[in-house]
């Protein structure tokens, strides 16, 4: 049991937004232990160390704060009356607008990221950044339903060893047109960390700014130019995912496809395309520049930059100006990867729209970036050093995670009007139709773990949630796009009707919608709430067909995953999924002829969905064909193949694009919800 935390490191640490305890479940409460809290100060900065530096930081920090004119961010919600901010009589204000003009009064401003100046009678002056935005962001035009699927695994007869860009089109055509579809959601595409082997997982990227290349289809690259031998390589790496039974080789595809590009690039642009990379390029600017200076640098000293040659480290040295200009080459060939996938993902999102999607491509952004990557090293200023983001141990979860992702600092993020948010979420929005936001509940806190410390050691440290909601708002509503946080688990007090209220929509899985503050059985489709996206299952959790059968549990008995006799996992697994089923006969979505017809009961499953209120209901597509794999499962690395593998059918073959669209079982599961969805959005 920890022992109770000195008053003085509490007020400092309430003073600076970190959490001196947390609750697991809203009647119990457990202390942070003062060595987490310690360490969290002082990756912000603040020397809290004994005694006396608790008080010297105490004293400094009360002393800043009384004196502060203005907070670093002021957020005014467009359409709220004025703007109050609590001056002193006879301050001056001066706006500059987002777009350079100068205002000496706060009403009427725009939507944007202004510079407010403030100078009080008594000599004080304070400059904030006032971010001006909807009250809400945009929603979904009626109901829709819609694909959800990790796109390397998705490979057509054209892919070269995984799913591309070319695929995601092409599904998304065929899904708008033939099967009705609304949108279709992807895992993250963000840039990788280079190296061999590659981490695997799409939620551990290098950089969420800018996209992985591995993702191109080579053949869509206009300067491209077939090669016989690169068609062979290529095809043997498909051949062995789709017929021979291997996983899904990602290094060996970017090997491949980095050779087919490099012989692209030293084709020259066509005009108009030369001058829509230089407006590219201008337009993204440092940080195009910071990211493929990263990836060159990476080329020669290796994918960890903690390990360059230390003046390297600095992204702003003279050292490493040097050798951006020794490697422009190199440089040139990365900022042109990353043009080459903006342009092929906005080009899917077109394909999407052109098929009639009202939304259109859902892209994921994760939680956070690898510490060895091009991000933390263009943007390290941001990012706590010595902490990583994780979770508290809850019921699920007694050792807590670490997720070995570095938090950003949010006194940093607040001084900078949340720039690295703000010019995050326009790249997305770019050629997103909507985005899903990773652990929404980071906007407001996130777990900090010391590095070298468990989880259990840990504790909260808030954000301005407001401030970054309000660009959220502001960026999606200029991209006219929906909005869609994963808010699964424990969900702090609050958090989710923040987040309804101004039109982010939240997550509802079917197996965890249960009537928990009563008698804990399956909700009726009417109790469900409205503004969310509800499915059957998601990435991290079994397909329904493994859910229908019990396979889950033998999988994680295989894998020396469980924490109680197989038996009693079993029994609980098989009364779980009896009551759904149950439900759903007692509903009528679901005949007593029916039951055991795996096929029928995932439709049926689907058909609840359709009752269900929600704006937005997603199709895991691995189960329209009765897949029974997970594509990752939580608490394994080596001992499972996550996210290396294919969609397959229910016997474990690997099926196509192809076949999925030419599939009768899929086509039925699609005509299902075509056919029962309601027209019009409660």
């Amino acid at each position: 049991m920890n022992e109770a935390l000195d008053p003085g490191l509490c007020r400092l640490a309430e003073l600076h937004g970190v959490a001196t305890s947390y609750s697991p479940a809203p009647d119990r409460t457990v202390a942070a232990s003062a060595g987490a809290v310690t360490a969290a100060l002082g990756a912000l900065g603040v020397d809290a160390s004994g005694p006396e530096a608790v008080r010297t930081a105490l004293a400094d920090r009360e002393r800043e704060l009384a004196g502060r004119l203005l907070p670093p961010t002021v957020v005014h919600w467009a359409g709220t009356g004025e703007i109050a901010l609590g001056l002193p009589a006879g301050t001056r204000l001066e706006v500059r607008t987002e777009d350079g003009e100068n205002r000496d009064d706060v009403r009427g401003l725009p939507p944007g990221v202004h510079l407010l100046t403030a100078a009080a009678p008594d000599g004080r002056t304070a400059r904030a950044h006032l971010v001006v935005a909807p009250d809400r962001l945009p929603t979904p035009a009626g109901r829709s339903y819609g694909i959800l699927v990790q796109l390397y695994s998705l490979l057509s007869r054209r892919s070269w060893g995984m799913g591309d860009l070319g695929d995601l089109a092409e599904l998304a055509g065929w899904a708008g047109r033939t099967a009705g579809a609304g949108f279709v959601q992807v895992n993250p595409l963000h840039a990788a960390v280079p190296g061999v082997p590659t981490d695997p997982s799409p939620y551990r990227p290098s950089s969420r700014r800018f996209p992985d290349p591995v993702h191109l289809r080579p053949e869509a690259v206009p300067e491209y130019t077939a090669d016989d031998s690169a068609g062979l390589r290529a095809g043997r790496l498909r051949s062995a995912v789709l017929d021979q039974g291997a996983l899904i080789d990602r290094d060996a595809v970017w090997e491949l496809k980095r050779e087919a590009l490099e012989k692209a690039a030293a084709a020259p642009l066509a005009a108009d395309r030369q001058a829509a990379y230089d407006a590219f390029r201008a337009e993204e600017g440092q940080a195009l520049e910071d990211h493929a200076t990263w990836y060159a640098l990476a080329e020669r000293h290796g994918s960890d930059w903690h390990r360059w040659p230390e003046a390297l480290r600095d992204p702003r040295s003279p050292e490493t100006a040097r050798a951006r200009a020794e490697l422009a080459g190199r440089v040139g060939f990365h900022a042109r990867l990353a043009w080459l996938t903006v342009t092929q993902l906005t080009a899917a999102q077109r394909a999407a729209r052109e098929a009639g999607m009202p939304v259109g491509i859902v892209h994921d952004l994760a939680v956070g970036v690898h510490p060895a990557g091009a991000d933390a090293w263009a943007q390290q200023d941001h990012f706590a050093a010595g902490m990583s983001v994780g979770a508290p141990p809850d019921a699920f979860n007694a050792r807590g995670q670490d997720w070995g992702l570095p938090p950003w600092r949010p006194d940093r993020l607040a001084a900078s009007g949340h720039a690295p948010f703000r010019e995050l979420l326009r790249a997305l929005f770019r050629y997103a139709g909507a985005l899903r936001i990773d652990h929404v509940m980071g906007l407001f806190r996130l777990w900090w773990v010391p590095q070298g410390s468990p989880p259990t050691e840990g504790t909260y440290v808030r954000y301005d949630a407001e401030a970054m909601l309000a660009l959220l708002a502001l960026e999606a509503t200029r991209a006219g796009a929906v909005v869609i946080g994963e808010d699964l688990g424990t969900v702090e007090p609050g958090v989710r009707e923040t987040l309804q209220r101004h039109g982010v929509l939240g997550t509802s899985v079917l197996w965890f919608e249960r009537d928990w503050e009563g008698d804990g059985r399956p909700l009726p489709p009417e109790r469900w709430r409205a503004d969310c996206l509800a499915t059957a299952t998601t990435h991290d959790l079994p397909p329904t067909a493994a859910r229908l059968t019990g396979e889950h549990v033998e999988l994680r008995d295989r894998l020396g995953l469980l924490t109680r006799p197989l038996a009693e996992e079993r029994a609980e697994a098989a009364a779980d999924t009896a009551e759904w089923l149950a439900l759903l006969t007692r509903l009528g979505l679901l005949a007593a002829s029916e039951s055991g017809d795996e096929e029928a009961e995932i439709r049926a499953v689907h058909r609840f969905l359709l009752r269900t209120p929600a704006r937005m209901i997603g199709v895991w597509l691995p189960d329209a064909v009765g897949d029974r794999r997970p594509q990752n499962l939580p608490g394994t690395w080596d001992q499972y193949p996550n996210w290396r593998l294919p969609i397959a059918d229910a016997k474990g073959r690997p099926v196509t694009l192809e076949e999925l669209t030419a599939s009768e079982r899929v086509r039925a599961l699609f005509r299902t919800l075509h056919t029962d969805r309601p027209s019009a959005a409660p």
